[in-house]
């Protein structure tokens, strides 16, 4: 069974740290895509990482880039995403997502493109 879930989230000051978790079961782990996604309310889902560890492809928001960390341990098979110097728009409830389908880098910051989701863990960040 294919599961995904989130852990890690919290409430921090600005330029605060936080690490999120994802556990992911099931065939979808060795999938090549993964991803953390993030919504605020009244906004649409947006891309903030990805990762191809199939190829070792690394992909930032240019609003996340060099704060935050995607990475992956293949020993405990889950899906981290180290943020740090955190922003109050930085706030929003984070997802992890996977998918096994092929595809290309232009759209592999698509919500659309991925199958798989965990059910979200929520970051606030105060100024």
């Amino acid at each position: 069974q294919v599961q995904l879930v989130e852990s890690g989230g919290g409430s921090v000051q600005s330029g605060g740290s936080l690490r999120l978790s994802c556990a992911v079961s099931g065939y979808i782990y060795s999938a090549c895509w993964k991803a953390w996604f993030r919504q605020a309310p009244g906004k649409e889902r947006e891309g903030v990482t990805i990762i191809n560890d199939c190829s070792g492809y690394r992909y930032y928001a240019d609003s996340v880039k060099d704060r935050f960390t995607i990475s992956q341990d293949n020993a405990d098979n889950t899906l981290y995403l180290q943020m740090n110097s955190l922003k109050p728009e930085d706030t929003a409830m984070y997802y992890c997502a996977a998918t096994d389908r092929f595809m290309s880098r232009a759209t592999s910051m698509s919500p659309l493109a991925y199958d798989h989701w965990g059910q979200g863990t929520q970051v606030t960040v105060s100024s």
